[in-house]
């Protein structure tokens, strides 16, 4: 049952209010702080008040402005945007905090939060669009204003990776913007409301090009091998701005984009009858074992989670390609569970940085002395990466190989053990180092706490506690009403008529 409501509007409003308020007054820390941290409660209530409506069968819409037929701003709140969109709010809630006690030290604040309120607005407009005229336009959005984001240390490295994510972010909406164009004049509709714009009788050789321009519109931003090489050039970007990317907009913008190629610009029928799936299928595969063999010769902490990143990533394409309703809730909930178990990795990452100055994985032996909460918070989200069960990460990976039974592709069953084996490869060493390896002489003198200083902040220490609380609760408490299992699961009865 759709209504007609202001609520899908709401947390884009506030977002861009916020960007606007912190441009105006942001020199100031108290204004600052307070109307980002404002918006993002707001968001989150704006959202979360629409979940119990969704969970009862109401999708609700907001028509802005007809430019011509079939051809409109408009915004629309189905279940997989309002899990999207749970996870932005939520995330933008804890990482602004984090963000807060982090930028203290760090120049140009009111620039930072003003574009990171700005990249959540855009999050916002990509996850609630009810077309892909309004998706493409917050989905370029999102390249442009995150931009500033990435560049903001000003250092030549920075503009270099800035530039490299541009040209890769840009490229890829060209390749979107002309698969749009033809899709309209084609069928005269970009309504993604419903399980499948396309059929057939449009024509196989056309539908198979269409696919792979709307794969590679997405696909830069999903980070499918070999689209990924901005991804790790970005680690160069503040830890806030990292957790930003692989977490709560940017990543998670493009593996949205491809569960709306999957299900609702193709819809699964079709993608059976041209037989793309098992191509796709076999992309997440080599994206997710090969990102994964590459981060364990990574030293740099940041860029190894990067390729964890794009490893984990095309788990939700895989889930989507295999075309079976236990994957497609593996894929739509790993949304949610990569996004707080990446998002606690990333902020460990950056305390352990601004507390000790030390960014190489090499350098960490003992460090878990110095920083218990925060290496304890480590262990637990590696962890979940790497599927332990009863963490949020198995979830996802348990639902995932159901799904490939359904589908009949067992080797996909391997891919998902063997990616979970190269994940400890790469995650337990640094637990180990952490916790159990003697660090020399030098190092100890280096992580001998300053006296009456706490581990860190706590506008830094409290989100990734609370992080880790989700990794564990999305694992053990993974069936309860209301957590985005019920929601992947709401939106996966739609797409295959459940």
């Amino acid at each position: 049952m759709e209504i007609s409501s202001i609520l899908p509007i709401i947390p884009i409003l506030v977002a861009g209010l916020a960007a606007v308020l912190i441009a105006i007054n942001g020199d100031k820390a108290f204004w600052r702080n307070l109307w980002s941290t404002i918006a993002s409660v707001v968001a989150f209530l704006a959202v979360i008040t629409m979940l119990p409506g969704a969970l009862d069968g109401k999708i609700y819409y907001i028509n802005v402005i007809n430019l011509v037929e079939n051809l409109s701003l408009t915004f629309r709140v189905d279940d997989l945007g309002l899990l999207f969109g749970l996870v932005a709010s939520s995330m933008w809630v804890l990482v602004n905090i984090y963000t807060i006690g982090y930028m203290e030290h760090e120049h140009e604040k009111k620039r930072f939060f003003a574009f990171f309120a700005l990249s959540m607005f855009a999050a916002f407009g990509i996850a609630f669009s009810e077309n892909l005229f309004t998706l493409f336009i917050f989905y370029e959005m999102l390249s442009l204003f995150t931009y500033p984001l990435v560049v903001h240390s000003g250092t030549a490295e920075a503009m270099k990776a800035g530039a490299k994510y541009l040209i890769y972010t840009l490229g890829g909406g060209g390749f979107l913007l002309v698969a749009i164009i033809v899709t309209y004049f084609v069928t005269g509709d970009l309504s993604l409301s419903q399980p499948g714009i396309f059929d057939i009788s449009n024509g196989a050789g056309l539908l198979q090009v269409l696919f792979f321009m709307y794969l590679i519109g997405f696909g830069v931003k999903a980070a499918i091998m070999p689209m990924h090489h901005w991804l790790p050039k970005a680690m160069v970007a503040p830890t806030p701005v990292s957790t930003l990317l692989h977490a709560v907009a940017v990543v998670k913008a493009g593996v949205f984009g491809v569960l709306r190629l999957i299900y609702n610009i193709y819809g699964v029928d079709l993608l059976i009858q041209l037989g793309l799936g098992l191509i796709l299928v076999a992309l997440a595969a080599f994206t997710i074992l090969t990102a994964s063999i590459i981060a364990t010769r990574q030293d740099n902490l940041k860029r190894r989670l990067a390729y964890s990143t794009i490893s984990q990533l095309s788990y939700i394409v895989l889930g989507g390609a295999l075309l079976a309703p236990a994957a497609a809730v593996g894929a739509m909930v790993h949304i949610a569970n990569h996004a707080f178990t990446k998002g606690t990795l990333f902020m460990c990452a950056g305390i352990i940085a601004e507390e000790t100055g030390k960014k190489k994985i090499s350098q960490l032996n003992g460090i878990g002395r110095r920083l218990p909460l925060t290496m304890s918070a480590f262990t637990i989200a590696a962890l979940g990466m790497i599927g332990l069960p009863p963490l949020a990460g198995f979830v996802s990976k348990w639902y995932l190989g159901v799904g490939a039974g359904e589908a009949n592709k067992p080797i996909v069953i391997a891919v998902l053990v063997g990616s979970s084996i190269l994940n400890a490869i790469y995650f337990l060493p640094i637990i180990y180092r952490a916790f159990f390896m003697q660090p020399t002489a030098e190092e100890e003198k280096e992580l001998v706490k300053p006296k009456n200083r706490a581990e860190t902040v706590p506008t830094m220490l409290v989100p990734i506690l609370t992080t880790t609380a989700m990794t564990v609760i999305l694992g053990v408490f993974a069936a309860v009403p209301g957590l985005p299992m019920s929601v992947a699961k709401s939106a996966t009865s739609f797409l295959f008529g459940g």
